[in-house]
Protein backbone atom coordinates (compact mmCIF):
# COMPACT_ATOMS: atom_id res chain seq x y z
CA UNK A 1 0.00 0.00 0.00
CA UNK A 2 1.32 3.45 -0.96
CA UNK A 3 2.01 5.80 1.91
CA UNK A 4 1.88 9.56 1.39
CA UNK A 5 3.81 11.92 3.59
CA UNK A 6 1.83 13.24 6.51
CA UNK A 7 2.27 16.31 8.69
CA UNK A 8 4.67 14.54 11.02
CA UNK A 9 6.87 13.52 8.10
CA UNK A 10 6.87 17.07 6.75
CA UNK A 11 7.81 18.46 10.19
CA UNK A 12 10.63 15.89 10.48
CA UNK A 13 11.87 16.79 7.02
CA UNK A 14 11.89 20.50 7.87
CA UNK A 15 13.72 19.77 11.13
CA UNK A 16 16.34 17.70 9.29
CA UNK A 17 16.84 20.50 6.78
CA UNK A 18 17.24 23.02 9.60
CA UNK A 19 19.85 20.87 11.36
CA UNK A 20 21.71 20.34 8.07
CA UNK A 21 21.66 24.06 7.32
CA UNK A 22 22.92 24.89 10.83
CA UNK A 23 25.72 22.31 10.50
CA UNK A 24 26.78 23.72 7.11
CA UNK A 25 26.63 27.25 8.51
CA UNK A 26 28.73 26.24 11.51
CA UNK A 27 31.23 24.58 9.19
CA UNK A 28 31.53 27.74 7.08
CA UNK A 29 31.84 29.82 10.27
CA UNK A 30 34.66 27.58 11.54
CA UNK A 31 36.50 27.92 8.25
CA UNK A 32 36.00 31.71 8.26
CA UNK A 33 37.18 32.04 11.85
CA UNK A 34 40.27 29.92 11.37
CA UNK A 35 40.92 31.05 7.82
CA UNK A 36 41.65 27.51 6.78
CA UNK A 37 39.62 24.84 5.02
CA UNK A 38 39.73 21.13 5.72
CA UNK A 39 41.78 20.63 2.55
CA UNK A 40 44.20 23.42 3.52
CA UNK A 41 44.59 21.88 6.96
CA UNK A 42 45.38 18.50 5.41
CA UNK A 43 47.88 20.09 3.02
CA UNK A 44 49.58 21.93 5.89
CA UNK A 45 49.88 18.69 7.85
CA UNK A 46 51.29 16.90 4.81
CA UNK A 47 53.95 19.58 4.38
CA UNK A 48 54.82 19.34 8.08
CA UNK A 49 55.32 15.58 7.70
CA UNK A 50 57.41 15.94 4.54
CA UNK A 51 59.55 18.64 6.15
CA UNK A 52 60.18 16.34 9.13
CA UNK A 53 61.22 13.60 6.68
CA UNK A 54 63.78 15.97 5.11
CA UNK A 55 62.13 16.86 1.82
CA UNK A 56 63.82 20.06 0.53
CA UNK A 57 61.40 22.93 -0.13
CA UNK A 58 64.09 25.37 -1.24
CA UNK A 59 63.19 27.11 -4.49
CA UNK A 60 59.64 25.71 -4.59
CA UNK A 61 56.70 27.99 -5.27
CA UNK A 62 53.69 27.83 -2.95
CA UNK A 63 51.68 26.18 -5.75
CA UNK A 64 54.35 23.53 -6.34
CA UNK A 65 54.48 22.66 -2.62
CA UNK A 66 50.69 22.34 -2.48
CA UNK A 67 50.63 20.06 -5.51
CA UNK A 68 53.34 17.86 -3.98
CA UNK A 69 51.47 17.72 -0.67
CA UNK A 70 48.17 16.85 -2.35
CA UNK A 71 49.79 14.11 -4.43
CA UNK A 72 51.27 12.71 -1.21
CA UNK A 73 47.83 12.79 0.45
CA UNK A 74 46.28 11.08 -2.58
CA UNK A 75 48.84 8.28 -2.55
CA UNK A 76 48.12 7.82 1.17
CA UNK A 77 44.43 7.50 0.33
CA UNK A 78 43.42 10.38 2.60
CA UNK A 79 40.77 13.08 2.25
CA UNK A 80 39.10 15.56 4.59
CA UNK A 81 37.36 13.63 7.33
CA UNK A 82 40.07 10.99 7.62
CA UNK A 83 43.08 11.19 9.92
CA UNK A 84 46.68 10.21 9.33
CA UNK A 85 46.18 6.94 11.18
CA UNK A 86 44.14 5.93 8.12
CA UNK A 87 47.11 6.32 5.75
CA UNK A 88 47.38 3.35 3.40
CA UNK A 89 50.71 1.64 2.64
CA UNK A 90 51.77 -0.52 -0.30
CA UNK A 91 51.06 -3.75 1.58
CA UNK A 92 47.38 -2.88 1.55
CA UNK A 93 47.23 -3.13 -2.25
CA UNK A 94 46.23 0.52 -2.75
CA UNK A 95 48.56 1.56 -5.56
CA UNK A 96 47.10 4.46 -7.57
CA UNK A 97 48.52 5.21 -10.98
CA UNK A 98 49.23 8.76 -12.16
CA UNK A 99 45.78 9.38 -13.59
CA UNK A 100 44.21 7.95 -10.44
CA UNK A 101 46.29 10.31 -8.30
CA UNK A 102 44.94 13.20 -10.39
CA UNK A 103 41.39 11.90 -10.08
CA UNK A 104 41.73 11.69 -6.28
CA UNK A 105 43.09 15.24 -6.07
CA UNK A 106 40.25 16.53 -8.24
CA UNK A 107 37.53 14.66 -6.36
CA UNK A 108 38.68 15.12 -2.77
CA UNK A 109 41.30 17.88 -2.62
CA UNK A 110 39.85 20.75 -4.63
CA UNK A 111 41.94 20.45 -7.77
CA UNK A 112 40.84 20.63 -11.38
CA UNK A 113 43.73 18.96 -13.17
CA UNK A 114 43.45 17.55 -16.67
CA UNK A 115 44.02 13.80 -16.86
CA UNK A 116 46.40 14.60 -19.72
CA UNK A 117 48.80 16.06 -17.15
CA UNK A 118 49.51 12.62 -15.74
CA UNK A 119 53.24 12.84 -16.50
CA UNK A 120 53.55 15.81 -14.14
CA UNK A 121 52.71 13.46 -11.27
CA UNK A 122 55.87 11.45 -11.95
CA UNK A 123 58.17 14.26 -13.03
CA UNK A 124 57.09 17.01 -10.63
CA UNK A 125 54.57 16.15 -7.93
CA UNK A 126 56.11 12.94 -6.58
CA UNK A 127 59.68 13.04 -7.84
CA UNK A 128 61.24 14.21 -4.54
CA UNK A 129 59.15 11.83 -2.46
CA UNK A 130 60.18 8.93 -4.68
CA UNK A 131 63.85 9.90 -4.46
CA UNK A 132 63.56 10.06 -0.68
CA UNK A 133 61.97 6.60 -0.51
CA UNK A 134 58.78 7.89 1.10
CA UNK A 135 56.71 6.94 -1.94
CA UNK A 136 57.35 3.79 -3.94
CA UNK A 137 57.09 4.64 -7.63
CA UNK A 138 56.54 1.08 -8.88
CA UNK A 139 54.82 -0.59 -5.94
CA UNK A 140 54.40 -4.30 -6.52
CA UNK A 141 56.14 -4.02 -9.90
CA UNK A 142 59.64 -2.79 -9.09
CA UNK A 143 61.10 -3.69 -12.48
CA UNK A 144 58.58 -1.61 -14.47
CA UNK A 145 59.92 0.99 -16.89
CA UNK A 146 59.31 4.68 -16.05
CA UNK A 147 56.72 4.98 -18.85
CA UNK A 148 54.92 1.73 -17.95
CA UNK A 149 51.24 2.62 -17.54
CA UNK A 150 50.70 -0.15 -15.00
CA UNK A 151 53.08 1.37 -12.46
CA UNK A 152 51.35 2.38 -9.26
CA UNK A 153 52.44 4.56 -6.35
CA UNK A 154 52.28 3.64 -2.67
CA UNK A 155 53.54 4.85 0.67
CA UNK A 156 56.62 2.91 1.75
CA UNK A 157 55.68 0.57 4.62
CA UNK A 158 58.41 1.89 6.93
CA UNK A 159 57.36 5.51 6.47
CA UNK A 160 53.67 4.57 6.71
CA UNK A 161 54.18 3.38 10.30
CA UNK A 162 55.58 6.77 11.28
CA UNK A 163 53.04 8.74 9.23
CA UNK A 164 50.14 7.08 11.06
CA UNK A 165 51.46 8.53 14.33
CA UNK A 166 51.10 12.13 13.13
CA UNK A 167 48.78 14.12 15.37
CA UNK A 168 49.42 11.86 18.35
CA UNK A 169 52.04 12.08 21.15
CA UNK A 170 53.77 9.15 19.49
CA UNK A 171 54.73 11.26 16.48
CA UNK A 172 57.13 13.59 18.26
CA UNK A 173 58.40 10.92 20.62
CA UNK A 174 59.33 8.46 17.88
CA UNK A 175 60.44 10.82 15.09
CA UNK A 176 64.09 11.33 16.21
CA UNK A 177 64.68 7.59 16.47
CA UNK A 178 62.94 6.95 13.16
CA UNK A 179 65.12 9.49 11.34
CA UNK A 180 68.34 8.78 13.27
CA UNK A 181 70.07 6.56 10.70
CA UNK A 182 68.50 8.08 7.58
CA UNK A 183 70.23 10.56 5.31
CA UNK A 184 67.49 12.93 4.23
CA UNK A 185 67.15 14.06 0.64
CA UNK A 186 67.72 17.66 1.77
CA UNK A 187 71.06 16.66 3.35
CA UNK A 188 72.07 14.62 0.30
CA UNK A 189 71.36 17.49 -2.08
CA UNK A 190 73.20 19.98 0.13
CA UNK A 191 76.20 17.64 0.20
CA UNK A 192 76.13 17.29 -3.58
CA UNK A 193 76.02 21.05 -3.91
CA UNK A 194 78.96 21.44 -1.53
CA UNK A 195 80.95 18.90 -3.55
CA UNK A 196 80.16 20.83 -6.72
CA UNK A 197 81.32 24.19 -5.32
CA UNK A 198 84.34 25.75 -6.99
CA UNK A 199 87.07 27.10 -4.68
CA UNK A 200 89.20 29.91 -6.12
CA UNK A 201 92.22 31.67 -4.64
CA UNK A 202 92.24 35.43 -5.22
CA UNK A 203 95.40 36.83 -3.73
CA UNK A 204 95.29 35.82 -0.08
CA UNK A 205 91.53 35.35 -0.11
CA UNK A 206 89.74 32.02 -0.56
CA UNK A 207 86.54 32.46 -2.57
CA UNK A 208 83.97 29.77 -3.32
CA UNK A 209 81.96 29.98 -6.53
CA UNK A 210 78.70 28.09 -6.87
CA UNK A 211 78.35 25.10 -9.21
CA UNK A 212 77.63 25.50 -12.91
CA UNK A 213 79.41 25.97 -16.21
CA UNK A 214 79.38 29.75 -16.00
CA UNK A 215 81.31 29.67 -12.75
CA UNK A 216 83.61 26.94 -14.08
CA UNK A 217 84.55 29.44 -16.77
CA UNK A 218 85.06 32.26 -14.27
CA UNK A 219 87.37 29.98 -12.30
CA UNK A 220 89.32 29.25 -15.49
CA UNK A 221 89.60 32.97 -16.26
CA UNK A 222 91.12 33.63 -12.82
CA UNK A 223 93.37 30.57 -12.68
CA UNK A 224 94.37 30.14 -16.35
CA UNK A 225 93.76 33.28 -18.39
CA UNK A 226 95.10 35.93 -16.03
CA UNK A 227 98.37 34.12 -15.17
CA UNK A 228 99.06 33.79 -18.94
CA UNK A 229 97.86 37.13 -20.31
CA UNK A 230 97.22 39.33 -17.28
CA UNK A 231 100.69 40.90 -16.85
CA UNK A 232 100.52 40.38 -13.10
CA UNK A 233 96.90 41.50 -12.88
CA UNK A 234 95.09 41.42 -9.56
CA UNK A 235 91.42 40.51 -9.47
CA UNK A 236 89.27 43.43 -8.26
CA UNK A 237 85.80 42.01 -8.75
CA UNK A 238 84.06 38.65 -9.29
CA UNK A 239 80.31 38.13 -9.30
CA UNK A 240 78.27 34.98 -8.74
CA UNK A 241 74.67 34.16 -9.63
CA UNK A 242 73.83 33.91 -5.92
CA UNK A 243 76.07 36.76 -4.79
CA UNK A 244 76.63 39.66 -7.17
CA UNK A 245 79.49 40.99 -5.04
CA UNK A 246 81.17 37.70 -4.14
CA UNK A 247 84.58 39.38 -4.26
CA UNK A 248 85.05 43.13 -4.46
CA UNK A 249 88.04 45.43 -3.93
CA UNK A 250 86.02 48.64 -3.90
CA UNK A 251 88.91 50.75 -2.60
CA UNK A 252 91.20 49.83 -5.51
CA UNK A 253 88.44 50.40 -8.06
CA UNK A 254 87.76 53.80 -6.53
CA UNK A 255 91.44 54.70 -6.90
CA UNK A 256 91.11 53.91 -10.63
CA UNK A 257 88.03 56.15 -10.81
CA UNK A 258 85.94 53.22 -11.96
CA UNK A 259 82.20 53.79 -12.40
CA UNK A 260 79.68 53.15 -9.63
CA UNK A 261 80.17 49.52 -8.59
CA UNK A 262 76.45 48.97 -7.93
CA UNK A 263 75.74 49.52 -11.62
CA UNK A 264 73.84 46.66 -13.27
CA UNK A 265 76.18 46.62 -16.28
CA UNK A 266 79.18 45.19 -14.46
CA UNK A 267 81.17 42.52 -16.31
CA UNK A 268 81.74 39.11 -14.73
CA UNK A 269 85.40 39.70 -13.79
CA UNK A 270 87.48 42.85 -13.34
CA UNK A 271 91.27 42.64 -13.07
CA UNK A 272 93.94 45.35 -13.07
CA UNK A 273 97.55 45.18 -14.25
CA UNK A 274 99.60 47.93 -12.60
CA UNK A 275 102.51 46.91 -14.86
CA UNK A 276 100.54 47.92 -17.97
CA UNK A 277 97.94 50.18 -16.36
CA UNK A 278 95.30 47.96 -18.03
CA UNK A 279 91.91 47.18 -16.58
CA UNK A 280 90.52 43.93 -17.96
CA UNK A 281 86.73 43.86 -18.40
CA UNK A 282 85.99 40.16 -18.84
CA UNK A 283 82.67 38.56 -19.76
CA UNK A 284 82.50 34.81 -19.08
CA UNK A 285 79.96 33.59 -21.63
CA UNK A 286 78.18 30.28 -21.23
CA UNK A 287 74.71 31.04 -22.53
CA UNK A 288 74.48 34.81 -23.04
CA UNK A 289 76.08 38.29 -22.91
CA UNK A 290 79.27 38.41 -25.01
CA UNK A 291 80.84 41.81 -25.56
CA UNK A 292 78.73 43.04 -28.46
CA UNK A 293 79.25 46.44 -30.16
CA UNK A 294 76.44 47.93 -28.04
CA UNK A 295 77.77 46.47 -24.78
CA UNK A 296 81.28 47.66 -25.64
CA UNK A 297 79.95 51.16 -26.35
CA UNK A 298 78.10 51.24 -23.02
CA UNK A 299 81.18 50.09 -21.13
CA UNK A 300 83.35 52.69 -22.87
CA UNK A 301 80.95 55.44 -21.85
CA UNK A 302 80.83 54.21 -18.25
CA UNK A 303 84.65 54.03 -17.99
CA UNK A 304 85.42 57.42 -19.58
CA UNK A 305 86.84 58.75 -16.36
CA UNK A 306 88.83 55.63 -15.50
CA UNK A 307 92.58 56.29 -15.15
CA UNK A 308 93.45 52.81 -16.50
CA UNK A 309 93.20 51.74 -20.13
CA UNK A 310 90.45 49.27 -20.88
CA UNK A 311 90.92 45.80 -22.38
CA UNK A 312 87.75 43.95 -23.38
CA UNK A 313 87.79 40.15 -23.13
CA UNK A 314 85.04 37.67 -23.97
CA UNK A 315 85.81 34.23 -22.53
CA UNK A 316 84.29 30.89 -23.54
CA UNK A 317 84.62 27.35 -22.26
CA UNK A 318 85.37 25.95 -25.72
CA UNK A 319 85.33 26.56 -29.48
CA UNK A 320 81.79 25.24 -29.83
CA UNK A 321 80.50 27.89 -27.43
CA UNK A 322 82.49 30.58 -29.23
CA UNK A 323 81.02 29.66 -32.62
CA UNK A 324 77.50 30.32 -31.32
CA UNK A 325 78.40 33.96 -30.62
CA UNK A 326 81.23 34.65 -33.07
CA UNK A 327 79.08 36.86 -35.31
CA UNK A 328 77.98 39.17 -32.49
CA UNK A 329 81.29 39.94 -30.76
CA UNK A 330 82.57 43.51 -31.14
CA UNK A 331 85.68 44.42 -33.12
CA UNK A 332 88.72 45.63 -31.21
CA UNK A 333 88.13 43.15 -28.41
CA UNK A 334 89.82 39.88 -27.44
CA UNK A 335 88.48 36.33 -27.22
CA UNK A 336 89.85 33.56 -25.00
CA UNK A 337 88.77 29.91 -24.81
CA UNK A 338 89.45 27.68 -21.83
CA UNK A 339 89.99 24.59 -23.99
CA UNK A 340 92.94 26.35 -25.70
CA UNK A 341 94.30 28.42 -22.79
CA UNK A 342 97.62 29.38 -24.40
CA UNK A 343 96.00 31.16 -27.35
CA UNK A 344 93.76 34.15 -28.01
CA UNK A 345 91.70 35.52 -30.85
CA UNK A 346 92.28 39.18 -31.65
CA UNK A 347 89.47 41.01 -33.42
CA UNK A 348 91.24 43.71 -35.47
CA UNK A 349 92.96 46.83 -34.19
CA UNK A 350 96.45 48.24 -34.35
CA UNK A 351 98.01 45.84 -31.87
CA UNK A 352 97.44 42.29 -30.75
CA UNK A 353 96.69 42.68 -27.07
CA UNK A 354 95.65 45.73 -25.14
CA UNK A 355 93.58 48.90 -25.50
CA UNK A 356 92.45 49.87 -29.02
CA UNK A 357 91.30 52.94 -30.90
CA UNK A 358 89.27 55.29 -28.77
CA UNK A 359 91.30 54.39 -25.68
CA UNK A 360 94.43 56.08 -24.37
CA UNK A 361 97.55 54.65 -26.05
CA UNK A 362 100.07 52.87 -23.90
Amino acid sequence: MLRFPGKNDQRLSRKTDEISAKWQSASVTRQTMTGISAVDELVGQALEILDAFGIPFEGMTKLRKRRMAKAFVAVAGLRPGLSWKDAIASAQKYRPRSREVISWMNQHLGENISSGSYDDVRRKDLVLLSEAGIVLKAAGNEGAAPNDGTRGYAISPGFAVQIRKFGTPGWGASLPGFMANKQTLADALRRERRLAMLPVKIGDVDVVLGPGKHNQLQKAVIEQFLPRFGHGAEVLYVGDATDKFLFLNAERLSELNFFEIAHDKLPDVLAFSSEKNWLYLIEAVHSANPITPLRKRNQEQLTKGCTAEIVFITAFLDHASYRKFSGSIAWETEVWMADAPDHMLHLNGHNFMGPHSGAKSN
